[in-house]
């Protein structure tokens, strides 16, 4: 459900600020529950309708985007229980069209990004969004080596015995394939064999299963193969990872490929050369879904020729030459129960809807997100009022109003005093010019046990320490332990010798644990104190400070003391020190503000040294140093004409330059086209070096 108590249009900045935080936070719990849980907890209209609404947000107010923002992120981390495969090329999710319109701003897009094209004309395919696992087979010397999941696009599960079951993935490539390949499509269950599986566990007394796409996934991620084996899994391939050499140069010819090679390809995928062309066959499509024998969501286009592919490139979670046209939602309604509040790891208290148990599309719903107070009124909803639900694809629902109040419907208070063990007050934040947001925070901060525990399965997340046999489980195990409670993150790195000192009651002679457990436990411990330095800053969880914001940090300070020195300098007030944090490509003051408010806390400074104390911290990784602006801070402004600004920033990247979006006295070149203004200005006065794109392209070659 998202919060629609105002348009995009119509929000303040501040109203802008907080109901980003809310979104992240909210999407957040939602990918954990669909890529690693296999058991969605929104529906899919609603899951999009929030990634929209973050989105739409963040184009009005750029300034404020959040380095965790949704937009940045795909996926979620490994499931325990298999092992880890790292994908040579990242998995990157797609971006989502939900209207005609959308797919003609898509289409428009590319061109603006291209230019100009000798032809005029750029050929799209179409081909049906599989509702299934994502999957990646890697090939080497034409023979089957290892499959994974997409994970969190980086790292995904080893489940390379599971996928040698299903019949329908070559074990080998004919002679001739190159001789790495990696073959990427969905892992599905077709609606017979779905209905057939649970008509078998119904028979022998057994739960059936709820949807053919859960089924798959649940699955594919049998620690027993056999029991893989025993579910009938296809595959479509529809596209590539990592490839010694190229066999197409469009993607149409790679379909054919794999098809020419023993892959299962979707029959209904065409080339197209118009966006009519496009929305023609999506419609097509939606109306032969109800006949299909699978699983669909939507339809996928892509950009044909691989040439452009490459020139259109990613952002940092999706490319840019192609998107999901998602279909759109089925509707219900059921009565709501009790609204149950939840508190996160920034304080945030967030209202969830209980739901009695109805079925919509095959789904049995039971709850759905509230988000905040004002939602609450917005909606109108009352504990006993019949409300209408919304969803679409294979989970849950998007709460749209109510249907019908009884008499005895009873009002919710949003509570005053935080469900925590301190009882601490609930405040709003407040700007400047004393306007309240809409989130409430517990005031406890890291007093709050809710908000201590989050932190802390925040720091051994895999994006930050990623230490094994020490995950979210664990840390409410540890954190309640009277005699090796983990509190704050230095404590982790304390535990072996605080056990080594318990007598009889050492880890190894309780419960759940063993003496091979309790030992690689402190092993991966150990093996955890040497850290690369963006895990590090990101670990910290200070707010709007996400992966990617991170690594910025990281490679345009390259030492832990840099860092530290920077963040203490910006609590204090050192201006020199904010404007040089703030022009750094994609911060902006709202992290600035962050860094300098948790570094203005006497008790996170505390927590930091201590846990610094326990650490080797390394250095960031230095910028490729065969190319002439590796290292320097490169400003791009004006209206550039041979290559887009997307385009500049991120050939310089590639290059090993640092993007900044404002001249400092650490820049090292301004490329200036037409138009140039206050920033060409201003490189002048502090003697930064200057050329046009025509000196920029003679620079790096």
């Amino acid at each position: 459900m998202i919060n629609e108590t105002k348009p995009v249009e119509a929000l303040t900045e501040p109203e802008a600020k907080a109901e980003l935080e809310r979104l992240a936070a909210e999407i957040a719990r939602h990918d954990e529950a669909y890529h690693r849980q296999d058991a969605p907890i929104i529906a899919d209209a609603a899951y999009d309708a929030l990634k929209r609404r973050n989105l739409a947000i963040e184009e009005r107010f750029p300034h404020l985007k959040l380095a965790e923002s949704p937009s940045e992120k795909v996926g979620a981390p490994v499931a325990e229980g298999f092992g880890k495969i790292t994908h040579r090329v990242p998995m990157l999710s797609l971006d989502n069209a939900f209207s005609d319109e959308d797919v003609r701003d898509f289409v428009h897009a590319i061109y603006r990004f291209l230019g100009q094209l000798p032809d005029n004309s750029i050929a799209l395919t179409a081909e049906p969004k599989i509702d299934g696992l994502s999957m990646s087979i890697r090939y080497e010397d034409g023979r089957l080596v290892s499959a994974a999941t997409r994970g969190d696009g980086t790292t995904g599960e080893n489940v390379t015995a599971n996928v040698r079951t299903i019949s329908e993935i070559p074990n080998t490539l004919p002679e001739g394939a190159p001789s790495v390949v990696e073959v990427r499509g969905e892992v599905y269950m077709a609606k017979e064999d779905f209905l057939a599986l649970n008509a078998r566990m119904a028979a022998e007394g057994k739960q059936t299963y709820v949807n053919p796409r859960n089924t798959a996934a649940g699955s594919l991620r049998q620690l027993d193969a056999s029991v893989t084996a025993s579910r009938k899994l296809r595959f479509f391939a529809y596209s590539w990872g990592e490839m010694s050499e190229m066999p197409a140069d469009t993607q149409h010819g790679m379909i054919e490929v794999f098809a020419a090679w023993g892959f299962p390809v979707n029959p209904l995928t065409k080339r197209l050369g118009s966006i009519e062309a496009l929305i023609d066959h999506y419609n097509e499509i939606g109306l032969a879904r109800a006949d299909l024998p699978y699983d669909i969501d939507g339809v996928v286009y892509k950009v044909d020729r691989l040439d452009l592919q490459e020139r259109l490139g990613f952002r940092s979670r999706s490319p840019r030459w192609a998107i999901a046209h998602k279909f759109p939602a089925e509707k219900a309604s059921t009565r709501l129960t009790a609204i149950d509040i939840q508190v996160g790891r920034t304080g945030a208290l967030t209202p969830v809807a209980r739901l009695e148990p109805i079925t919509v599309g095959g789904v049995v719903v039971t709850n759905a997100t509230l988000h905040n107070a004002e939602e609450i009124e917005r909606l109108g909803v009352r504990i006993g009022d019949m409300v209408q639900i919304q969803r679409a694809g294979d989970v849950i629902p998007q709460v749209l109003g109510v249907v019908s109040s009884p008499e005895d419907a009873v009002q919710f208070e949003f509570p005053k005093i935080c469900p925590c063990d301190l009882k601490t007050p609930v405040i709003r934040e407040e700007t400047a010019g004393g306007v309240e947001g809409v989130i409430r925070r517990c005031s406890g901060e890291f007093a709050c046990p809710f908000q201590r525990k989050e932190h802390l399965k925040h720091f051994v997340s895999r994006k930050a320490f990623d230490i094994d046999g020490l995950g979210e489980k664990q840390i409410e195990f540890f954190y309640d332990d009277s005699l090796l409670p983990i509190r704050q993150p230095a404590d982790i790195f304390t535990l072996k010798a605080r056990d080594e000192a318990n007598g009889l009651q050492r880890l190894k002679n309780r419960e759940g644990y063993g003496e091979t457990s309790a030992q690689k436990l402190f092993d991966a411990i150990d093996a955890a104190r040497t850290v690369a330095l963006d895990r590090l800053i990101f670990s910290l969880g200070i707010r709007h400070v996400g992966e990617q914001t991170a690594k910025t940090l990281a490679r345009a300070y390259g030492t832990w003391d840099a860092v530290h020195e920077a963040a203490l300098a910006i609590a204090s007030g050192d201006t020199a020190a904010i404007d040089e944090m703030d022009a750094l490509d994609d911060i902006g003051p709202a992290v600035v503000e962050a860094i300098g408010r948790f570094f203005g806390e006497k008790h996170n400074i505390e927590m930091v040294d201590r846990l610094t104390g326990q650490l080797t911290i390394l250095e960031a990784e230095k910028p490729a140093q065969d190319s002439p602006v590796a290292g320097l801070t490169v400003v791009f402004t004006g209206s550039l004409e041979k290559m887009t600004r997307e385009e500049a920033k991120a050939m310089a990247e590639r290059l090993g330059a640092k993007v900044a979006g404002s001249v400092s006295k650490k820049t090292d070149i301004l490329v200036a086209g037409p138009g140039a203004g206050s920033k060409l200005t201003k490189a002048q006065e502090l003697g930064v070096r200057t050329m046009d794109e025509d000196g920029w392209f003679e620079l790096v070659g």
